[in-house]
């Protein structure tokens, strides 16, 4: 729990409806916390991780138990790797696509708007691309586009211009480096939203995170059992969205197909017509809640 306090913890435990001889996928390992009680909750069944962080790796390697195991990659492979595992088919698949408290608390990992260090925000540490990368190589075009898609900053392309030629008189290597700047376009008063927005847009760029999702959500289909529940918990509206539509309609973008019959083709249904959200009590334990959204589907 010192790691990461994992958020709608019973909620989403119930949502799988876990069966005792049954096959899960947690695909966002972390600190283990959902993993640990879908664990409690089975005995003949299997358990398999995902994650692709080291650090989340060395957290799963203190896990003893003939049911659990890791596997370090980015959940977008997840049919890949279960059927590498021997797991054709599973009963139930959770995502809590939340940055881990562990990963937001560490300066040297440059996630968080609170502490100076490097800007990283690598979710793979072994990845090549990093938010200094980012911030300092892409044009100002392009820097428009992911503030203004990723982080919905409303004057995204003054900050971009400003970016684009500040750096000009030496790269923008720190998290306080980058705020000097965004300090001066940030709103009054709304200074550390406006940071938040900005972190999140290079964040979701540098480990492509929507289209990771999007894949995710789709390669699920390939194992996840008729009958079987997959439950995500999201923490912006791009996310929501695309989980949304996904477990609504089969698809991202557009209305849900039908054949020639008029039925809706699509593989999930929807447990529940609204997200989930965390109550009062557990936003005041854990303030990292007061975002999350969590939505159920069965498999059809």
């Amino acid at each position: 729990m010192t790691y990461h306090k994992p958020v709608l913890l019973k909620e989403s435990i119930d949502a799988l409806k876990i069966k005792s001889d049954g096959v899960y996928a947690d695909l966002t390992f972390g600190g283990g916390g959902h993993s640990m009680v879908i664990l409690e909750n089975i005995k003949e069944g299997r358990l398999f991780a995902f994650d692709q962080d080291p650090d989340a790796a060395e957290n799963a390697a203190r896990i003893n138990s003939k049911s659990f195991s890791f596997i370090q990659s980015n959940f977008r492979f997840v049919d890949k790797f279960l059927k590498l595992h021997g797991a054709t088919q599973v009963d139930g698949i959770l995502a809590d696509l939340g940055v881990s408290s562990h990963q937001i608390d560490t300066p040297s990992r440059g996630f968080s708007t609170r502490f100076d260090g490097t800007l990283d925000m690598r979710m793979d540490k072994n990845s090549s691309k990093s938010a200094m990368q980012v911030i300092n190589k892409y044009d100002e075009k392009e820097l428009h586009k992911i503030f203004g898609l990723y982080g919905e900053v409303r004057n995204a392309r003054s900050l971009a211009a400003a970016i684009a030629k500040i750096r000009t008189l030496g790269p923008i290597k720190t998290n306080q480096d980058l705020k000097k700047i965004l300090i001066d376009f940030a709103p009054r008063g709304r200074e550390f939203k406006y940071f938040a927005q900005v972190f999140q847009a290079l964040r979701i760029e540098v480990n492509n995170e929507l289209e990771a999702l999007k894949e995710m959500l789709t390669r699920s289909m390939n194992v996840l059992k008729p009958g079987g529940r997959m439950v995500v918990i999201s923490y912006h509206s791009l996310e929501d969205r695309l989980v949304k539509n996904f477990f609504n309609k089969g698809k991202f973008f557009g209305e849900v197909e039908k054949d020639v019959f008029g039925n809706e083709i699509k593989p999930l249904k929807s447990i529940s017509r609204k997200p989930v959200l965390a109550d009062k009590l557990e936003i005041l334990e854990n303030n990292r809640a007061r975002s999350a959204k969590m939505r159920i589907a069965e498999k059809i």
